[in-house]
């Protein structure tokens, strides 16, 4: 199954995607999604310029050997953009390998581990009330597991509360926006908001939270032990995870359950965190952490030490992405759960999906390889636009993480 083309393809159907197309000489092609939030073109540029021509010619079936050439032959390893590149063309040809034998692709990986993905979805509001009031809505769809994200008493933005009512998000068209940030209101306003959520709705929904970075260990370790009341299923990303030992202090005063590692790109990045049991769920992505060829390898880290999955699964990662992450996470044992932000109309017409959502969980379906598909036609009408995370900074001026 020699390759025999492979082109790069940008759209903006909602928002922007990076998309690889690799073509097999037998006319079997698989895709693989390359979008990295904020610095698409970079990806795009890496593909086209320096991977796809040392790609034309490779058997798409040596997936291991391809993903060694590209990871050791780069000489220059590592980083968001080369291992969003590597993902891409990782996730294509694991794609093409499951059309070639007519078989969904999870049953490639070891086959069904469970009857469906336990998936999470996000509820928000600029208040409290309207956090819950969205809680109250995902529970009427079936959801069995909610993150809830609410606005800072003081704070005129907050990460988290959507524009929408079925997605969140964050990138804006333009220059970067910016934001500003209250650490001690927040402190005191996450846990009232779960403290009304269990007194509403009780214990039989799982609840998550995320704290994107934003805090100190003992911060972090400071609202993980107030929320131990209200039984967290994560406290996701307490603190910005360059200095993993922080870790150690958050563990040492909390048993609230901790998850990180959506923007790792390797097993390096989290492999102290898994092997000091500093974390609950690791949150790599398939697409920003080499492909389903690395995310299985650190799941099967993960496995030894008791920290299971917890993939990221954002609107900035593709239906390509969705699909990769949920036939994973169907066939991974250490499986935990999927975040699952719902697309937009547009995106969804654009990538034509197999997977489904039914009473809380999602499934990948039975088409062969990803069961996931790409309209170019479609996809050409909706032309790439700059758009950016927002910047954020404290009240005196800061700037502060995200």
């Amino acid at each position: 199954m020699k390759i025999t083309d492979a082109k790069v393809i940008v759209c903006g159907p909602g928002r922007n995607f990076v998309t690889l197309k690799v073509t097999t000489e037998e006319g079997l092609y698989g895709l693989g999604d390359a979008t990295l939030n904020g610095r698409e073109l970079s990806v795009a540029s890496y593909l086209k310029d320096h991977l796809i021509p040392c790609l034309i010619g490779r058997d798409a079936r040596n997936i291991e050997d391809t993903w060694q050439y590209f990871y050791k032959g780069a000489y220059w390893r590592r980083g968001p953009v080369t291992m969003t590149a590597i993902a891409a063309i990782d996730t294509a040809l694991w794609d093409i390998l499951g059309k070639s034998v007519n078989r969904p692709l999870y049953q490639l990986l070891g086959g069904a581990s469970r009857e469906g993905v336990l998936c999470y979805g996000h509820a928000s509001g600029e208040t409290a009330e309207e956090t819950l009031a969205a809680l109250g809505d995902y529970l009427k769809q079936g959801y069995k597991a909610v993150r809830l994200q609410s606005g800072v008493p003081g704070l005129p933005k907050t990460y988290g509360v959507g524009r929408g009512k079925d997605h969140y998000e964050p990138a804006e068209k333009g220059l970067p926006p910016e934001a500003t940030w209250n650490t001690e209101a927040y402190l005191r306003s996450a846990p009232e908001l779960f403290k009304k959520a269990r007194e509403k709705y009780g214990w039989d929904v799982h609840l998550l939270h995320d704290v994107h970075h934003r805090l100190t260990p003992i911060e972090a370790a400071r609202l993980g032990k107030d929320l131990e009341p209200y039984r967290l299923f994560w406290m996701e990303d307490p603190v910005p995870a360059e200095l993993q030992e922080g870790f150690r202090l958050i563990r040492r005063h909390t048993t609230t359950p901790i998850a990180v590692g959506e923007v790792f790109n390797t097993i390096f990045d989290c492999q102290q965190l898994i092997q000091e049991q500093l974390i609950d769920y690791i949150r790599s992505t398939v697409v920003h952490a080499g492909g389903i060829t690395h995310l299985r390898k650190i799941a099967s880290l993960a496995e030894m030490y008791h920290v299971r999955t917890g993939c990221h699964g954002a609107t900035d990662l593709s239906p390509v992405a969705m699909g990769a992450a949920l036939h994973f996470g169907l066939s991974v044992h250490n499986f935990g759960i999927q975040e699952y932000m719902r697309h937009s109309k547009e995106t969804e017409k654009v990538f034509p999906h197999a997977y489904s959502f039914k009473d809380g969980y999602l499934h990948p379906g039975e088409k062969p390889g990803l069961g996931v598909d790409l309209d170019e036609a479609l996809a050409a009408k909706y032309p790439y636009e700059r758009a950016y995370l927002p910047v954020n900074r404290k009240l005196d001026g800061t700037l502060h993480s995200w």
